[in-house]
Order: C-alpha cells, then sequence, then structure tokens
C-alpha cells in the first residue's frame, strides 16, 4: 500500500463527498479511490467514511483522521 495516494485518496473524498469526484480530480477510476480507502482503513483499523448509494460522511474516526491530515 502507498499510503501517500491512500490518504490523498481520503483527502479528495471528504472535501467532495464522492468517490467518483475524487475520482475525477485524480484521474483514476472509482473502483482505484475505492481500492485506496479500503487499504487505509485496513491500516488505521476503523471506518472512516459511512457510505450509502446516495451519500458518503466521514465517520468520527474519519473525521478525527481528516484534521490531522
Amino acid at each position: 500500500m502507498d499510503r501517500f495516494l491512500s490518504i490523498q485518496a481520503f483527502v479528495r473524498v471528504a472535501e467532495s463527498q464522492s468517490f467518483a469526484a475524487a475520482a475525477r480530480q485524480i484521474g483514476v477510476t472509482p473502483s482505484v479511490i475505492t481500492s485506496r480507502i479500503k487499504q487505509l482503513e485496513r491500516f488505521v483499523q476503523a471506518t472512516l467514511f459511512h457510505r450509502s448509494t446516495r451519500k458518503v460522511a466521514l465517520s468520527e474516526v474519519g473525521a478525527l483522521f481528516f484534521e490531522e491530515c
């Protein structure tokens, strides 16, 4: 796992509240963003986002992690 790329993806998703928008900004597919976020969540051993089909929101741990980024 490249932590820098995973953190970059996390920050973009947190700011845009969208995996697709973050993917467009970085120039990768949404599945790449999903993979990077899952790797980061495994690394920090916590869920960083609450996901639904219509919304992406930071979890409590995600909000604290975002402040550190």
